[in-house]
């Protein structure tokens, strides 16, 4: 992977017209990372455009900023474009995609081992525990000072990425970047609230009729998410609503994967894995990507016969967990 600091920097100094763009199906990582960069840029003269396919989830909007960032890219041209948390170029959704076909450079910023170094300019680093801790780490590299509005969706990244810090890749640096955005004006009780200890009452009536479908065999959790279950609770996009996580959490469980039916017919999968056994290449085999507790991909459907693929293949990461502690 490559951290190219010096080269990130001189390339934000010299564009005038700037792109920012995260992923689809935006978590607090990506929206975090956004707003983070947006504030801090604004605060350096810079005037970005921001970009999320779809908007900023509601329960998200709370953080500075969150109000500038526009749902759809159908006109523009950049300098620079600025791609956040998104492993590949298909996670950019179709923002990412106009941008890329009118920007003259692009800037890949994420913290996924799985990512595929596109664009010309990468601050890639898996050793973070989110994309806002590579944030964090760049504007410090520039000597960027931190305001509440920079802060607040940093500390915002680092809480729902590593579920409130209770994921393996937590540290002791982990904590002191959150001591530090606290120093500095973030709320971590108020982030904590508003994030992983938030719930629409929308996510138990899906969790209600999902539940229905789970099934453990041979240390694997599985549910699955069909069209007819997210139009009975009025969801239009496919969303496990974090009951992957619920998943993982049962003792008996080694791997969790959610099967989620998109309109087109194709299947959104969502992994987790205890420590020990790494999903990642699983999500990559696949065409997506991740981190080794926590992945996904989309694939062609059926249902049933995505199903029986993915199955067979899980079967092999439990099989070979120890192996995937090196």
């Amino acid at each position: 992977m490559t951290v190219e600091w010096e080269k990130a920097a001189e390339a934000l100094t010299a564009a005038g017209r700037i792109l920012l763009v995260a992923h689809i199906h935006p978590d607090g990582d990506a929206v975090g990372s956004l707003l983070g960069l947006q504030n801090a840029l604004h605060e350096r003269g810079k005037t970005p455009d921001a970009v999320v396919d779809g908007g900023i989830p509601e329960y998200l909007r709370f953080m500075p900023g969150a109000k500038s960032v526009r749902p759809t890219l159908l006109t523009g041209e950049w300098d620079l474009m600025i791609s956040l948390d998104a492993s590949d170029e298909e996670r950019t959704g179709a923002a990412g995609a106009y941008g890329r076909g009118h920007s003259k450079l692009v800037m890949n910023i994420d913290h996924h081992p799985t990512n595929t170094m596109f664009g010309s300019i990468h601050l890639v680093q898996p050793e973070a525990v989110s994309t806002t801790e590579v944030i964090y780490d760049w504007l410090a590299h520039m000597g960027q000072a931190l305001s509440p509005d920079i802060a607040v969706p940093l500390l915002t990244g680092l809480v729902t990425d590593t579920n409130g810090f209770r994921t393996s890749n937590v540290n002791s640096r982990t904590l002191q970047l959150a001591q530090l955005f606290t120093e500095q004006g973030a709320s971590l009780s108020e982030i904590t609230a508003r994030t992983v200890g938030s719930t629409p009452y929308s996510t138990v009536e899906l969790w209600r009729t999902a539940l229905q479908t789970v099934a453990l065999q041979d240390g694997i959790i599985s549910a699955t998410i069909t069209q007819d279950t997210l139009k009975k609770v009025n969801l239009p996009e496919p969303t496990d609503a974090g009951l992957i996580s619920f998943l993982i959490s049962t003792n008996e469980s080694r791997v969790a994967v959610v099967f989620k039916e998109v309109a087109d017919g194709r299947i959104e999968l969502s992994f987790r894995s205890k420590p020990g056994y790494d999903v990642s290449q699983v999500a990559l085999a696949l065409g997506g990507g991740g981190h080794k507790q926590a992945s996904g991909a989309t694939i062609a459907g059926p249902l049933e016969a995505a199903s029986a693929r993915v199955m067979l293949m899980l079967r092999e990461v439990v099989g070979q967990g120890v192996v995937a502690l090196s």
